[in-house]
């Protein structure tokens, strides 16, 4: 009886991490510095010599009042706004063929 509920709490705790992991989504990346602008749609920080715009919106998590010069950490994911598909190298263009004329 002891095995019987020992693997079925091994089963469902397997259960529910793989389901995290799925749930979890892409990667995440993080940027740290000084804020040289915040509004509404974009917190804009200095990492090195470069400025970041990372756009935000409603649902993004802000905690405290962020300011220009305060030090943040940006956790931020990448997300694809377009995708435009081109042919490869290898791949051949199909020539346009003359349709056929009616027969009469």
């Amino acid at each position: 009886m002891i095995m019987k509920t020992a693997f079925s709490l091994l089963a469902a705790a397997s259960l529910a991490l793989s389901s995290a992991a799925l749930a979890a989504g892409a990667k995440t990346y993080e940027v740290t510095g000084p804020v040289l602008e915040v509004n509404d749609s974009i917190i804009a920080v200095q990492k090195g010599k470069d400025r970041w715009e990372i756009n935000r919106d409603a649902n993004t998590k802000v905690t405290g009042d962020v300011k220009v010069g305060d030090k943040v950490r940006i956790t931020y994911t990448m997300s694809a706004t377009e995708v435009e598909v081109k042919a490869g190298k290898g791949a051949k263009k199909e020539a346009a063929k003359p349709a056929a004329s009616p027969k009469k």
